[in-house]
């Protein structure tokens, strides 16, 4: 197959070499997917053949039932996959990533089939035969020290972002791993340290992500998310692997993307079937039941919620070292909330949010002014308007100097629910107010 093969060729080319016709590949795909023999018509695969089509959402099944290979070359463009969640080498393509975010502002569109498409990238040997590709006796130039200063630096930025948004200094989180990291990256060290290493850089490169989406750029952020997941899976880190896919979840769920949503947190929950910390279990449920109830399943959404809160209250107080620490029970009672009350449940909800606030995000700013717009919504949903009103007054107390998306996001849709109360004088000041925080 030529170097500069298209999807559309090299879809048709592993078909004939499958022997398949395109009414049998299209049938397949239906099954793959769940919609069944007559999902798909045959039609859609002579347009995707043609290229008169981008087969878009249906691009994990292809690669999957086709058996695509990431390393191929294709025509990124029209692949809707971005050439670096297909390269060969991760180091490379975090840093090439790293890079190119630093020298251009790109807004990109998050994908489900680009997040879907990232559940088959991670590569076991990664590590393993990067250290061997070292000459035999050379001394190793990167130890623990290293490594620790990787993770004592994501929690410094980390902290900082928590506080006051994902858009302050998330250009010090991807300098540092293009200018500090990168050089052990690339440098010696041994197969354990490089495990530690993969891991650590992991978290960095999540942190990246995180701060990207929260600043509004969720294609960016999409991106880091699968360069996490692909060096943490690299490293043998299930916990980390299973946040990197979880983020990518949470994504889909902002995003409205409903399959993908559920089809990410069913992952994100299987891949994290071996850890045992209650905090890392009760996190990944209850982004399921989140998923879940997006996508209208009811059942599986209270199931998921109700393993999630099973494990948070059988974590112990004091947080421990693993990466789902911070998930608290303060944490666990806002995301449940807003859980409730996408099922309808708006009593629990609230209560579950008011109980978010009296433990949760005192330290956080960016935290408590989100779970504050949540209550000041529920509050109004249920016809309580004196109590959204004052609550909402308080978001914006706190929600002054914040550089986050759901931030701004929750601003706007406060003000456009304030419209309905124009008549109401409280109401006019407040969104007086937010017209000069937005």
């Amino acid at each position: 197959m030529p170097a500069e093969a298209t999807w559309s060729e090299r879809i048709q080319a592993a078909r004939l070499r499958r022997g398949w016709s395109q009414a049998q590949l299209a049938r397949k795909l239906g099954i793959a997917e769940g919609r069944g023999p007559a999902g798909l018509d045959r039609g859609s695969v002579y347009r995707w053949e043609k290229g008169r089509r981008v087969p878009d959402y249906w691009l994990p099944y292809l690669i999957n039932t086709l058996n695509l290979t990431e390393t191929d070359n294709t025509d990124a463009e029209s692949s809707g996959v971005a050439p670096d969640v297909r390269a060969s080498d991760s180091v490379a393509s975090v840093i090439r990533l790293g890079g190119e975010d630093l020298e251009r502002r790109q807004f990109l569109t998050a994908s489900s089939a680009y997040a879907l498409a990232a559940l088959s990238l991670p590569d076991p040997d990664a590590v393993t035969r990067r250290t061997r590709a070292t000459a035999i006796g050379t001394p190793s130039s990167v130890g623990r020290g290293e490594v620790l200063a990787i993770r004592q630096m994501t929690t410094a930025l980390g902290d900082a972002a928590s506080e006051l948004g994902g858009g302050h200094a998330r250009h010090l989180a991807v300098r540092y791993l293009t200018q500090d990291v990168a050089p052990w990256l690339h440098g010696t060290y041994s197969e354990a340290t490089g495990r530690e290493l993969f891991a650590a850089t992991a978290q960095l490169v999540h942190l990246a992500g995180w701060m990207a989406g929260d600043e509004g750029n969720q294609g960016l952020a999409q991106q880091y998310y699968a360069h996490s997941y692909r060096l943490a899976a690299e490293a043998g880190d299930p916990e980390l692997a299973a946040t990197a896919l979880r983020g990518m979840a949470v994504q889909a769920i902002d995003l409205g993307q409903r399959a993908a949503a559920v089809r990410l947190s069913e992952e994100c929950v299987h891949y994290a079937g071996s850890i045992e910390d209650p905090r890392a279990v009760a996190y990944y449920q209850a982004t399921l039941a989140n998923a879940a109830a997006l996508d209208g399943d009811r059942r599986a959404a209270t199931t998921a919620l109700a393993a999630s809160q099973s494990a948070i209250e059988a974590a112990p107080k004091a947080p421990g070292e693993s990466w789902a620490a911070h998930y608290d029970a303060g944490r666990w009672a806002h995301e449940s909330g807003m859980v409730l009350a996408r099922l309808g449940d708006l009593d629990a909800a609230q209560d579950h949010l008011r109980h978010a606030l009296d433990i949760h995000g005192l330290d956080r700013r960016r935290t408590r002014a989100i779970v504050l717009a949540d209550l000041g919504q529920v509050h109004l949903r249920r016809e309580n308007t004196d109590a959204a009103l004052e609550t909402w007054s308080s978001f914006l107390d706190t929600a002054e100097g914040i550089r986050s998306i759901k931030v701004t996001q929750a601003v706007s849709e406060m003000r456009a629910r304030l419209a309905r109360l124009r008549t109401v004088p409280a109401a006019e000041q407040l969104d007086q107010r937010a017209a000069a925080i937005a």
